[in-house]
């Protein structure tokens, strides 16, 4: 276990370690009365009180759309759902107009609200708090909808989403057998594989993890292992992760010796190649262990019939 003393104090190191804590996804949206609109994206939504009704997030001091949140009467905090990943990078990216070609409706104080997020919160200003580099912003909640649908989150960098956490325990002598499997749940099929998967990386992941790579570094290795050389915008299609986090991630394999990047390309150096080797060798360990069992013309059906879920859903 390391730990990192406030002597040899590293932000990068400190940013990393709170990205172990899973959150969701938000776009902050906030207009001026002339109608100047400006969007953010952030993961530091969190709630504050329920009598009266306050939430807050946090915004960069040098953010160069602070200066409307501190104007605007109102602010939305748009909680995005699992298939919003493109509006998430839309508004954590630098553009001149984030709101070309987006959809979205006029709230409290003009803010703009998006369509199918899994919550709203439009929010009266209520205080503004300083908070090292950067400013807390509290809002009062004056309306909210709650679609009640699956969220996007981030962890370790890196976009993630909701799976059902169902936790498997032996019986106890004379207790009942468990309902697990039992019923029409054997035959749900998404039941199943939410369950399959779960038990398959509770196996997989801390072996992965082992080797000193968050989840979306090695994600990384195992994308450019197949076509090193690939642009940034390229890297963001195949690993699910902002913009930022993948400038982050690069810099991190390049401390480490595992990649390059130059005209504009990230490449796997010889290190990086031994590394990623190595990451597919636990992959295919697991795979193995796991569908040994099971013959070749099993696993091909099994693999047309994933393939083609992704290909339809």
């Amino acid at each position: 276990m390391s730990t990192q003393t406030e002597a040899a104090f590293d932000s990068r190191a400190f940013r990393r370690a709170l990205g172990n804590f899973a959150t969701g996804v938000t776009v902050v949206t906030a207009a001026t009365e002339s109608g100047y609109k400006v969007g953010v994206t952030a993961n530091s939504f969190n709630s504050v009180s329920l009598d009266p009704p306050l939430i807050l997030w946090s915004i960069d001091k040098r953010s160069n759309s602070h200066a409307v949140f501190e104007e605007a009467s109102h602010f939305a905090v748009n909680v995005l759902a699992a298939d919003q990943i493109d509006l998430s990078n839309n508004f954590a990216r630098p553009k001149e107009d984030r709101f070309a070609e987006i959809e979205y409706e006029p709230g409290e104080g003009g803010a703009p609200v998006f369509a199918d997020c899994a919550a709203r919160f439009e929010c009266e200003k209520y205080q503004q708090v300083d908070g090292g580099d950067h400013w807390i912003m509290i809002g009062k909640v004056v309306a909210f909808d709650d679609f009640g649908r699956s969220p996007l989150l981030y962890h370790q960098g890196a976009y993630s989403m909701v799976l059902p956490h169902t936790r498997m325990t032996q019986r106890e002598e004379g207790q009942p057998p468990s309902s697990h499997f039992q019923g029409r749940l054997s035959h749900n099929l998404y039941y199943l594989m939410t369950q399959a998967l779960r038990a398959y990386q509770a196996s997989y992941q801390p072996r992965q993890l082992s080797t000193g790579l968050r989840t979306s570094e090695a994600r990384m290795l195992m994308v450019l292992e197949n076509d090193a050389g690939l642009n940034l915008s390229d890297l963001q299609r195949e690993v699910a992760m902002p913009a930022r986090e993948i400038d982050e991630a690069v810099a991190n394999l390049k401390r480490k010796g595992l990649v390059t990047d130059s005209d504009d390309k990230v490449r796997l150096t010889v290190a990086g190649i031994d590394q990623t080797e190595a990451l597919w060798t636990i992959a295919r360990e697991q795979q193995d262990k796991v569908f040994g069992a099971f013959s070749d013309e099993q696993i091909e059906t099994f693999k047309t019939v994933l393939k083609s879920v992704i290909r339809n859903c």
